[in-house]
């Protein structure tokens, strides 16, 4: 927990795609979801609450509307994925992100596109887990600083845990499982701790190099989850 919050807390995202990854091989689908949808509410309204300054509020009331309309018609389907989906779907969509043409690159800045961008983010969340990498290809290509990305997206990704918490403990009663209350406490505190701690390395990074990395470990990260995904259908 306190590596992957550090992770994300310079790049907005990665860490949370690993976490939910570690978590899944030790639980079940659905207190997996639950315990990790608690830890990145903590750290990324922890990161939001650093960068406040930086948010920008036009793109994330948008976002929630269309996150708000898209859980609502999930839980009325009420589907919950295997593991195997879930590594696959993990892997696959950012490589799909990046194939697309120029001119249909998602791009949060551009009218219409924070609505359309929470119904699919929570869509995948739900479908697939983490979509902190997903996310990530609609600010890459907008004109925001890093501060910027890094302070919106963390107000966009609570709100989606939030979400979360709230499909997966409802279906699945995920909230019964055998991990102790306080467990989860040390959790937010090790996800507070990792995400202040990366603050100042964030203020002394360039944004050049921000997207760089930033590219860089969504897809190294999507190519071992989408190999591990393989190999559990191989394994059947």
């Amino acid at each position: 927990v306190l590596a992957t919050s550090f992770l994300s807390g310079i790049f907005g995202m990665a860490g949370g795609l690993i976490l939910l990854g570690v978590l899944l091989m030790f639980m079940d689908v659905a207190p997996a979801m639950v315990l990790f949808g608690v830890i990145q509410t903590a750290a990324n309204g922890w990161r939001a609450l650093l960068w406040r300054r930086h948010v920008q509020w036009q793109i994330v009331w948008r976002f929630v509307l269309g996150a708000s309309a898209m859980f609502l018609v999930m839980r009325t389907v009420a589907f919950i994925p295997d593991k195997a989906m879930l590594y696959l779907g993990l892997g696959i969509i950012p490589f799909a992100a990046d194939l697309l043409p120029r001119r249909f690159t998602p791009d949060i800045s551009r009218p219409g596109a924070p609505y359309l961008c929470g119904a699919f983010i929570m869509l995948i969340q739900l479908l697939a887990g983490a979509t902190g990498h997903i996310l990530d290809m609609f600010f890459q290509k907008s004109g925001l600083d890093r501060k910027a990305i890094v302070g919106t997206k963390a107000i966009t990704q609570s709100v989606a845990h939030l979400f979360r918490i709230a499909y997966f403990g409802s279906i699945a009663h995920a909230f019964d499982i055998n991990v102790p209350w306080w467990a989860y406490g040390a959790a937010i505190g090790l996800a507070f701790s990792g995400t202040t701690l990366a603050a100042g390395v964030l203020e002394r990074m360039t944004d050049a190099h921000f997207r760089v990395w930033s590219r860089r470990i969504i897809f190294a990260v999507a190519t071992s989850f989408l190999a591990r995904g393989l190999w559990m259908l191989w394994q059947g």
